[in-house]
This record gives C-alpha cells, structure tokens and sequence, in this order.
C-alpha cells in the first residue's frame, strides 16, 4: 500500500493515479478518517498522560480517565477497520513514462525482434497439432475436471520440464536462487502481495475452511516469504527464480481464447523476483526484461515487447512490460512474458525492510517477471510445425529434451 504520510502530503496525485488505473477510491473519505483516527489516538494519548499525573489519592478520577478511553476504543478499532480497507485497495502511483491509456488496446509497442515464419501449407493450431501429436489431452481433462484444463502429455511434458531447466540453467548461473515455494497461502501473506482485493479476489481460489488461498503465480508465496523481516543493504538485491503450479479462475474472461491452452484455470510457472534497494528497482526492471529477451530470442521465437498503459497496469505495478510472441494461425502477438516494478507497495504491506546506512530501516522495492509458463509450448508448436504435421524443436532445447523433433504418432 502507499505511505498515508504521502497520501495526506499528495492527494491529488493519489486521486489522478487512482483515474489512471480506473480504480475506484474515495480518497477524500480516506483523509477524513485518518484526521478522525488520528484525533482519537491524540484524545487517547492526552488521556493517559493525564491519568498518569493523578496521584494516589485521586482514584476516582483514575476511573473516570478510564471509562472514557474505554469508550474511545471501540469508535477507534472502526474507524481503523473502514481506513484500512480504503488503503488496501489504493493503487500505486504509475511512473511517469508509462502510457496513458484505458485499457490493452492502448498498450504501447516498443520493438519487435525475429522472424516471422512463412509456411507452404496451412499452419494449424496448437491445440490441433497437439491432439495429432498425442501430447495435449483437453477432451479427457474436460471429462475430469471441466472446462479450460489440459493434459500434458508424452513430448509435451517432457517439453515443459525442458523449457523450465533451460530457464533455471541459466538463471542459476546469473545468481539467482532456485526455489520451489507453497502453493497456498495465508490469507494475510496472500493480501500482503496487493493481487487480492475488490475484483483480483475473484480471479483467485480460496479454500474457505482452511482459510487459504491458491496462489495465481509463484511471485506471490516468493514475495511474501521475506514478510516481517528486515534484509540486510549487502544482502541486496536478493533475486530468486521459483517455480510453481499457479491457478487461476479466469474470471470475466469466459467465452475468450476457449480453444486450447492459452487461458486455463491451472499450470506451472517459472517466476523472477527480485528485492531490491529504492534506486536500484528502475535498473533491476529493466535487467529482468532483458532476461526475458534473452529467452525468447535463444528459442528463436519472433515476439514483440510492449509498455503497458495505464488502465492496464494493475493494482501493485509502477511500470510494467509484457513480451508476445508471434503466433501464425491468429496472425498476431500474444502475450507469455510481463515483468512488473512494484516499488515498496507490497514491501509496505508485508512490512519487508532493509537496514541501510547510518542504521536507517528502508522499505525494499519488489519486482517480477516471468522466466517460463506453458505458453511459449503453444508458440513453438505453431511457429516450429512442419507441413508432415511434425513439430521440430528449437536447438537449444536438444540437450533438454533429448529429441530434435516431435513426429505423428
């Protein structure tokens, strides 16, 4: 969440950040609580040191001094409860090199890189080539667990664990630490990440008798796994690659991208996340996209690399960029990589720290970026199909999968 110093020192550019992102927030109500909370934690305070100044004698007056703060409280804890849930759902402030803009349409492309492949034939889809190839099961995984699940099977799966040692292969190497993190949380770690309030709560899974949720990435438990710590300045930036199974209910999205794989309710992921000191978060940003980059172009998968505006940044990002790549049968990009700066927004909530010079405590900066999901399985299989039905195998992934090429069965 934002400081409520800075809030109160810069309302309207709280109330232009809240337009920008087309969150609803009455900010004004929001200062008009904190100035009463803070009213009644000085009427409080007042009270005790009146109270403590009352000598031994003056009990019945002690009795009155307490009766009235007892009566205090109760209006305190409400107006504290209403206050909190107005900053919850406060977004942060854009940075000022990000677009203006309503919605995806307005997303700005910044380059494009590779080929675009030319066939002979008419490609297929994914989901086609991956049923003619036995590796993607959807009528069998509709039948188990309903609509937008899929079986990975055969090459196919071999196929994801090869994209996912690739990217950890070379992510280790770059000094990130592997992690296999939970796959539920707490209620409060999960609010803590700022993806779990008003609509994001909807698009999430919670496990009401447990009390926990689903996590929709593994940014989330990576994130909120140094929460109530304080990190040392040597220590950082301290940057983690994890991978997890992530779910989603894809809500507000029925009757879109329906057919095959791209936008289903579970699948694994590779996650970058990365903790880091306030002036080095725009540098840390900027190294994540180009990880990204890295990726993909040693695939040899065309893709273009976009801004994204205002009205589709989310809650938590100060900036963020998406990479798509190229997919033949829609004749156009799609998205598989974003990577998001979230300053010390979640930092403030799940109260990560870091002890800097001269003793100061500082809020991290926290961001993200994926390293891998199954989506880019759906652009190799479409930009790598070969007239035979075959699907050939980008080379650097030979030494992963273990075949060149995936043939019809």
């Amino acid at each position: 969440m934002l400081d409520i110093k800075f809030i109160r020192q810069n309302p309207q550019i709280v109330k232009d950040a809240c337009q920008k992102k087309q969150v609803k927030v009455d900010v004004d109500l929001l200062l008009k609580l904190d100035l009463e909370k803070r009213s009644l934690i000085n009427l409080i305070e007042t009270n005790r040191a009146n109270q403590n100044k009352l000598g031994k004698n003056e009990i019945e007056e002690a009795k009155k001094i307490k009766e009235a703060i007892k009566k205090i409280e109760p209006n305190l804890k409400n107006i504290e409860g209403k206050l909190n849930v107005l900053l919850s759902v406060v977004p942060n402030i854009p940075f000022d090199d990000v677009p203006l803009g309503k919605d995806d349409s307005q997303n700005v492309v910044i380059k494009k890189c590779g080929k675009i492949p030319k066939f002979n034939f008419q490609p297929k889809q994914h989901s086609e080539i991956g049923k003619n190839l036995d590796i993607i099961d959807i009528e069998r995984a509709s039948k188990i667990a309903g609509t937008r699940f899929y079986y990975l099977k055969n090459e196919g799966a071999l196929l994801e664990r090869a994209l996912v040692n690739f990217a950890f292969d070379i992510l280790v190497k770059k000094g990130f630490i592997p992690v296999i993190p939970p796959v539920m949380m707490k209620e409060e770690m999960a609010l803590g990440t700022g993806y779990f309030e008003a609509a994001d709560k909807e698009e999430a899974y919670f496990l009401e008798k447990d009390k926990l949720f689903l996590v929709g990435t593994a940014e989330q438990p990576l994130v909120a796994m140094h929460a109530n710590e304080t990190l040392l300045e040597k220590d950082l930036p301290k940057r983690y690659i994890g991978f997890s199974t992530c779910f989603r209910r894809e809500a507000g999205s029925y009757g879109k991208d329906t057919k095959g794989i791209l936008r289903v309710h579970q699948f694994d992921k590779a996650e970058m996340v990365v903790f880091s000191k306030p002036e080095d978060s725009k540098k840390e940003h900027e190294l994540l996209l180009s990880i990204e980059e890295e990726l993909m172009k040693k695939l040899n998968i065309p893709y273009q690399v976009i801004n994204i505006c205002t009205g589709d940044l989310g809650r938590p990002a100060a900036k963020k960029y998406d990479i798509e790549a190229w997919l033949p049968t829609e004749n156009k990009y799609r998205e598989t990589h974003s990577t998001s700066n979230c300053t010390d927004f979640q930092a403030r909530r799940l109260e990560i720290r870091y002890r800097g010079k001269n003793n100061k405590l500082n809020f991290v900066h926290t961001l993200n970026g994926t390293a891998f999901s199954m989506r880019p399985i759906i652009a190799i299989l479409e930009n790598f199909q070969q007239k035979d039905g075959s699907v050939k195998i980008p080379k650097v992934l030979h030494k992963y999968t273990g075949f060149k090429i995936i043939k019809p069965k």
